[in-house]
């Protein structure tokens, strides 16, 4: 039976220790999984792992390449203010005294981009541009840096004009990171589908969800607050698709 599990899209040092917990309480109720969370450098070796039992993903690798690899288990709500249960949206952040406003202002600029593969450090943005009529792209002008909290700082340091920010990472980051105090939200993307939990492609989810709703429920006041988590809603697969994919990527499967 499949028994790996991560859970680190969100870690951080100070959320670790309620991640573990959590992951307990799953297993104690789905009755099977490693008894410990496993971090990998790169997390898509949990997602593609044939062992996969848990794990959580980005939108956009899940509709570009994974959707029909892994089983959609469902997505964790963190309760993000002005979006629907389980979905999230970007915060477009620049330096608290950049003068400029309005992202308009910012065509030409450098990006800090956390990856490629990301839907809010990427896809949400350029989604957001074309749906703003802003008339530009900043697909040319990117800096990667490998995480969020790495984008924030380059934008904090100068080293990139702005950068796409997950609302639950920004939660964090104001929670957690002192560079936060020296950025502001320039502007917000519209909502769209938060981190899917994944499973094996042959794993049933139903059992599994369940398990995840009843370690919700009995998660203390305290993980509930660290971890941030409200609840796991299910939407389905096709709402997922119906994203566009930023160029140039494209997806061998249905939009």
């Amino acid at each position: 039976m499949p028994g790996a599990a991560s859970y680190q899209m969100y870690v951080w040092p100070e959320t670790r220790a309620a991640a573990a917990r959590f992951w307990s309480l799953i297993r104690k109720n789905y009755g099977a999984g490693d008894p410990e969370l496993t971090e990998h450098e790169d997390p898509e070796t949990a997602w593609t792992d044939p062992d996969l039992l848990f794990s959580q993903t980005c939108g956009l690798p899940y509709r570009h390449r994974l959707w029909d690899r892994v089983t959609l288990l469902g997505t964790l709500d963190y309760g993000v203010v002005g979006c629907p249960p389980g979905y999230y949206r970007s915060c477009i952040v620049v330096r608290a005294d950049d003068p400029r406003n309005g992202v308009d202002a910012f065509r030409g600029a450098t990006l800090a981009r956390n990856s490629a593969s990301s839907q809010s450090g990427w896809a949400a943005l350029e989604a957001h541009l074309a749906e703003t009529g802003a008339g530009f792209t900043l697909r040319d002008r990117v800096i990667d840096t490998g995480g969020h909290a790495a984008s924030a700082r380059a934008v904090a340091d100068g080293q990139a004009d702005l950068a796409s920010l997950d609302a639950v990472t920004w939660r964090f980051l104001q929670r957690y990171d002192p560079v936060a105090a020296r950025l502001r939200i320039l502007a917000e993307t519209r909502p769209s589908p938060g981190l899917p939990l994944i499973t094996g492609r042959d794993v049933d989810p139903h059992p599994l969800f369940a398990a995840v709703e009843a370690a919700i429920a009995h998660l203390s006041p305290a993980d509930r607050e660290t971890l941030g988590v409200k609840a796991i809603v299910r939407i389905p697969s096709r709402v997922y698709l119906a994203e566009p994919l930023p160029y140039p990527l494209t997806r061998a499967g249905p939009a």
